[in-house]
């Protein structure tokens, strides 16, 4: 059986820069709805 913890959950050989939510690396795990909306605000600006 396989423990969930060693799971890969994007299909292997997928570049990091082709995942869907790529955009979001710089955002801290667990920033809530507003965090990513500033975080996507300050990118939409560059």
């Amino acid at each position: 059986m396989t423990d969930a913890a060693d799971c890969e959950p994007r299909p292997a050989g997928q570049d990091e820069t082709e995942r869907d939510d790529a955009h979001l690396d710089d955002v801290e795990e667990g920033a809530g709805c507003t965090e990513i909306w500033e975080h996507l605000a300050e990118q939409r600006d560059e």
